[in-house]
């Protein structure tokens, strides 16, 4: 179960260059308190117990097919374990490393 990983700031310098589609895997309060926005991000929210209990089966066609999906939670464990199940069906999922920690993190000292 390998899937790709990236930084904040290469996510950072993908978003000048290209739509990029990112999966927060927070719980629902958490996305809308704070997520990540911008003109070239497709932000979406499905909750990690949704992912880990394979209970997204109506949500899981929002997701791309063979695109990259950026999975994000709050530090970055929840999100490579739902990274792997997303892998497991064949989607091209890569981990933010850090989660929304780390790219709050990078921002501020941007």
């Amino acid at each position: 179960m390998t899937h790709n990983k990236i930084t904040p700031k290469e996510l950072y310098e993908k978003m000048k260059q290209e739509n990029v589609t990112l999966l927060d895997v927070r719980a629902e309060e958490k996305y809308k308190a704070y997520h990540l926005e911008d003109s070239n991000i497709e932000s979406l929210n499905i909750p990690k117990t949704h992912i880990l209990n394979h209970t997204f089966d109506g949500k899981i066609n929002s997701l791309p097919q063979g695109k990259e999906i950026i999975v994000a939670c709050t530090t970055g464990n929840s999100a490579a374990r739902c990274a792997a199940v997303l892998s497991e069906k064949e989607f091209n999922a890569a981990v933010l490393v850090g989660g929304i920690s780390a790219w709050k993190e990078f921002i501020k000292n941007k």
